[in-house]
C-alpha cells in the first residue's frame, strides 16, 4: 500500500493529479491506479471522491472547461460597457484563451480533446453556458439600442457558430497561422456589424 498522503484527499487534489497524469501518459494510458499512486494513496481512496474512470475523466473535463466560463463571465456581466464592445471582447477573450490552451501545453490540450470527444453531456452544457452568455450580452444590446435582433437565442448561437474556426478544438492548427489574428479580426468585425442596430 502506497504511503498515506501529506495532505487532505479532496476532489481538487484528485483532479489537478489527474491532469499531470493525463499529461504524462495521455488518455489512453492514464489509469485511476496512477492516479492513487501519484497522490500516494490507494485506487479505492480516488473512487471514494469519483466512482468510477468515467467519472473522474468527465469531472477533469468539466473543471477544464469551467475555466473559461468564469473568466468569460466577467466579461458578459460588465454593466459598464457597451454591448458591442462586451461582445468583441468576449469572443476575443475565448479566442485567446484556446489559443494560449493549444500553445502552452499541447500534450494535455489533445489529451482533453479526447476527453472531449468522450464527454459529450459536459460539452453539450459548457457549449449552453457560452452561448447563454452571448444571449445576455446580446439581449443588453437589443435593450440598449446598440444591437438588433428579432430573436435573441438565435443569434447569439449564429454568433457562436459563425465564429467556430476560433474556438473549437478541430481547428487548433489553424491557429498557428500567421494571418489568424487579422482573421479573427475580420470576422468578429463582420459579425458585430451586422448586429449593430
Amino acid at each position: 500500500m502506497p504511503p498515506a498522503a501529506a495532505e487532505p484527499l479532496t476532489p481538487e487534489r484528485i483532479l489537478e493529479t489527474t491532469e499531470d497524469v493525463l499529461r504524462r501518459f495521455g488518455p489512453t494510458k492514464a489509469t485511476v491506479v496512477d492516479v492513487a499512486r501519484a497522490l500516494g494513496v490507494s485506487h479505492g481512496s480516488v473512487y471514494r471522491h469519483f466512482p468510477s474512470k468515467a467519472a473522474l475523466r468527465e469531472a477533469v473535463t468539466d473543471r477544464w472547461l469551467a475555466k473559461s466560463v468564469v473568466m468569460l463571465e466577467e466579461i458578459a456581466s460588465a454593466p459598464a460597457e457597451t454591448a458591442p464592445s462586451r461582445l468583441e471582447a468576449w469572443l476575443a477573450a475565448l479566442f485567446e484563451a484556446k489559443r494560449k490552451k493549444a500553445g502552452a501545453d499541447p500534450e494535455l490540450f489533445a489529451t482533453y480533446t479526447v476527453l472531449l470527444a468522450e464527454n459529450s453531456g459536459v460539452v453539450d452544457r459548457h457549449l449552453s453556458e457560452l452561448i447563454e452568455q452571448l444571449v445576455r450580452i446580446i439581449a443588453d444590446g437589443v435593450e440598449a439600442g446598440t444591437l438588433a435582433a428579432p430573436d435573441v437565442p438565435a443569434a447569439a448561437r449564429a454568433v457562436f457558430d459563425a465564429t467556430g474556426r476560433f474556438h473549437d478544438p478541430q481547428y487548433a492548427a489553424d491557429w498557428l497561422s500567421p494571418t489568424i489574428l487579422p482573421e479573427f479580426e475580420a470576422v468578429t468585425s463582420l459579425v458585430i456589424r451586422g448586429l449593430r442596430a
